[in-house]
């Protein structure tokens, strides 16, 4: 897959492994390969209670590893600190914005790479969540493209950049 992909184009790419890898030997493998393919970042490559497993996968890693189903809460940003390079923070697995404010300055404070992801979800959610992607490293805030029910308009992507608009709040209209 990733070979087709870049056969089209060289824009970054982050890799979410979804846990899918459960040797340390062959992920450190897999990702010094990605890492020669121009991937940028790779997300949970071991399963999410392998925490030894991925300390060890990220003090070798030429890559960035983030925790994403291994990081819920606040609290796991210090637990997690050596064991990942940075935390991929969801507004719906950490209670909302001011949990995922205070998510961001702490693991900015631990040294901490910090990424805006989110669910498969509405624009409502997403356009929260972007509200804090001007200050984390990366954004993953694409889950309102997979759905085609959504009875909102806000953040949109254009060429692969989150374009946030004027409107108040958190940038939503309501489609009637």
């Amino acid at each position: 897959m990733i070979e087709t992909i870049r056969s089209v184009t060289d824009k970054p790419i982050a890799v979410d492994a979804n846990q899918g890898w459960t040797d340390r030997h062959y992920a450190l493998d897999m990702i010094h390969w990605l890492k020669e393919k121009g991937i940028v970042l790779i997300e949970q490559p071991l399963p999410k209670h392998k925490l030894d497993d991925a300390a060890w996968l990220t003090e070798r890693s030429p890559l960035p590893v983030f925790a994403d189903e291994s990081f819920q809460r606040l609290t796991d940003v210090i637990r997690l600190k050596g064991v990942f390079s940075g935390v991929n923070i969801k507004l719906m697995k950490c209670t909302g914005m001011r949990e995922a404010w205070k998510i961001l300055n702490t693991a900015r404070a631990a040294n901490m790479k910090v990424m805006m992801g989110c669910l498969t979800e509405t624009s409502c959610a997403v356009s929260a969540a972007s509200q804090l992607s001007p200050a984390v490293d990366w954004a993953d805030l694409d889950g309102n493209l997979l759905i085609n029910n959504d009875i909102f308009k806000g953040t949109t992507v254009l060429n692969g950049k989150l374009i946030l608009n004027d409107l108040p709040g958190i940038g939503i209209k309501k489609y009637l």
